[in-house]
């Protein structure tokens, strides 16, 4: 029976780009695992290791040994095999010598489909130690990478040079190379504070074994470390970092042994706006910014170093002295920019080209300018607002603040328009624009601003398809799919009362005629109900309940997504799969009759109780639930004709329709139209599953 030990890989590598480090670490777990698999051999639970200058996976309880293999090769059934007599004929002779065996030595199976002839053999498994060194490179080979590199005169290629490679299994070395390197047991200390080879002598103690020489290996440990530090360093000065999810995950990529340390900057640089100081701590410099209990920046900066000084103050120093010309800089850009008005720079816009076919950001600016003030009216919000909003939306893009920091585009535009006078509503509108920014994102909360957003996303949309760029496959050069939910998610979201194909018929007017494109508002129009359709499945809306709104035309995307979830309501009452039933059967009557349609129903051709049942109370629900339905009350409409179900199902279980009669079934005809087409105030029920 096979022996059960701990394995031990780490891959030594020069510094991998920490956005990729994490998930290339899962990625190798994860195939290691795969690998196991399919070998057959068992084992424990896989722990991924992480740092920037390694990959380590620790596999708990695995098996030493592989399984013997039992090799199973089938022949002729057994009739050809043999012939009346017995002996064995050409079939069965030459599956047994193709085997490397006498006819007398092959076994019989039995199946249900006859008897056959086979022959079985046992392979050996393999010692897991002479599998590994293949396992680990064809691993490495085969990892997705966005690029490889090779190193020296190798022809070995990975995403950074590979210095050493540990495969321990227990306490044994297991031999062998893997991308033209000798597998050992000895990995590195840190590079500073203990670079000489560190030999491992069980593959149990590599936490600990690491960890005596500076190195954090396990990456959960190393983020709570830098969490905690970082959160001392600033109690001390009664402040709170700023600690970014994205970015203690970068800062935990580049480092194997953090220590935060607080620095400090000039307190008048806090004039300058707090999201230009935040933007340069983070993403030039990977610093922690720190604010008081109010959320106001402090004149401090945490920032995680990757080693113990012996002088930490000289660590300190050179990061503040990093700082404080990035902060020059920043200050120079607020103090420049804010002698020019924003509406004095959108002259400047006619130098800066949108798309070659679609002209420039000044002209996409007047066109925002034109279709926000419309949204507006229909918001019932401050047109003249929304229209300044639109033509000054763009005019932060040609700022000294912004060309250097893109990220702040909205941001740096509110905060000169605060500086010009221009309308509170107005300057807020700018920030909101470009909300939602990403999915999950927060909502422009003004009715400016979400005028605004909503027309520049629309001419982004319109554009984008008149001159041919509509996304396909994975190409989506201008970022319509996600232009395309900002807008949904605001309809929906924000319970917006805006029709969106009327929008899109005023966006594509907005366009001068050379761009003009007849079939472009139905095209994007469909486009955006299928960015709604996954919308509201990812929310858990059946496919069947979006289909079934789909088919009655809504063109409101809130009163789109109030049909399809009075719909799903409906589902879950018991008359719901009766009614269901009865309009699909009503749609194939009206189908095959291939009649007029005409709804006028004549009492006096009501024959039988039944029919004239089902009118009376139709008439009766038509005056009450139309008012409903108009007012967007689905819900409480599909709750009223649920009371049909009783004399539905006695209609259809007493009525012909199809009678000889041509008056009588034109009645019954125009009786079972209304039924429908009451029901397709709200959605289509026959498109519905079951």
């Amino acid at each position: 029976m096979a022996e059960q030990r701990n394995l031990l890989i780490e891959i030594g590598t020069e510094e991998i780009p920490p956005g990729l480090l994490f998930s290339l670490a899962t990625q190798v777990t994860e195939s290691l695992d795969q690998h196991l698999k399919e070998a057959q051999l068992d084992h424990g639970p896989l722990h991924t290791f992480a740092t920037p200058r390694r990959l380590a996976v620790q596999v708990q309880a695995l098996s030493t040994q592989q399984p013997d293999r039992v090799q199973t090769r089938r022949g002729p059934a057994l009739h050809a095999a043999f012939d009346g007599e017995g002996n064995p004929t050409r079939a069965a002779e030459g599956f047994a010598r193709s085997c490397g065996v006498a006819v007398a030595a092959l076994q019989k199976l039995e199946t249900d489909k006859g008897v056959w002839l086979i022959h079985e053999t046992v392979e050996p498994g393999q010692p897991t130690s002479a599998l590994l060194p293949a396992m680990v490179e064809d691993i490495l080979h085969s990892v997705p990478l966005p690029k490889r590199m090779r190193w020296g005169d190798r022809q070995s290629e990975f995403i950074r040079p590979v210095h050493w490679i540990v495969i321990l299994l227990g306490d044994q070395v297991v031999p062998g190379q893997v991308l033209g390197i000798s597998v050992g047991g000895q990995t590195r200390g840190h590079r500073f504070h203990a670079p000489d080879p560190l030999s491992l002598t069980s593959a149990d103690d590599y936490v600990a074994s690491l960890r005596s020489v500076k190195i954090m290996v396990d990456v959960e440990e190393r983020r709570q470390q830098i969490r905690s530090q970082v959160t001392a360093r600033t109690s001390s000065v009664d402040g709170q970092a700023v600690m970014d999810e994205a970015l203690v995950d970068e800062v935990n990529a580049l480092v194997e042994w953090p220590v935060a340390l607080l620095g400090q900057f000039d307190r008048r640089f806090l004039n300058i706006p707090p999201e230009v100081l935040i933007t340069t701590m983070q993403e030039n410099q990977r610093y922690f910014p720190v604010v008081d209990r109010s959320g106001r920046l402090m004149p401090y900066f945490v920032t995680v170093a990757n080693l113990e000084s012996r002088d930490p103050s000289q660590v300190v120093a050179g990061n503040e002295r990093v700082l404080r010309p990035r902060f020059s800089d920043a200050e120079f850009f607020w103090n420049q920019d804010r002698r020019r008005p924003l509406a004095d720079r959108l002259h400047d816009l006619k130098q800066v080209v949108f798309q070659e076919k679609l002209g420039t950001v000044y002209e996409k600016s007047e066109r925002i300018a034109a279709l926000a003030r419309f949204i507006a009216r229909e918001l019932g919000t401050d047109q003249d607002h929304a229209e300044r909003a639109g033509r000054l939306a763009k005019c932060d893009l040609v700022t000294d603040m912004v060309q250097e920091f893109p990220e702040l585009q909205g941001v740096m535009g509110r905060y000169y328009a605060e500086h010009d006078g221009e309308h509170p509503a107005v300057a807020q509108a700018l920030l909101e624009q470009y909300r939602p920014r990403f999915a999950g994102d927060q909502l422009p909360a003004s009715a400016v601003g979400q005028a605004v957003a909503l027309a520049d996303r629309l001419d982004s949309l319109i554009g984008g398809f008149v001159i041919g760029q509509q996304p396909s496959g994975n190409r989506d050069p201008y970022g319509l799919r996600r232009a395309a939910l900002g807008v949904l998610r605001m309809f929906c979201e924000l319970s917006l009362k805006l029709d969106l194909e009327m929008l899109l018929r005023q966006t594509a007017h907005q366009f001068p005629e050379r761009l003009a494109a007849p079939g472009v508002v139905p095209t994007v129009f469909e486009f955006m109900m299928e960015r709604l359709r996954g919308y509201l499945l990812d929310q858990g809306l059946p496919v069947d309940v979006f289909e079934a709104v789909l088919g009655v035309h809504p063109t409101q995307p809130l009163d789109f997504q109030s049909r399809a979830r009075a719909v799903q309501g409906f589902l879950a009452r018991p008359e719901a799969t009766s009614l269901t039933g009865a309009n699909k059967r009503i749609r194939n009557i009206l189908r095959k009759a291939d009649t007029q349609e005409d709804s006028h129903v004549d009492t006096e051709l009501l024959e039988t109780g039944a029919e004239q049942a089902l009118a009376g109370r139709l008439a009766e629900l038509a005056s009450e639930v139309t008012p409903m339905m108009e007012a967007g009350l689905y819900d409480e409409a599909l709750r009223r004709l649920a009371v049909l179900r009783e004399p539905v199902d006695r209609y259809f279980d007493e009525i012909m329709v199809m009678v000889d009669d041509a008056a009588v079934r034109r009645n019954r005809l125009a009786l079972l139209r209304n039924l429908g087409d009451l029901f397709l105030g709200v959605a289509d029920l026959s498109r519905l599953q079951g």
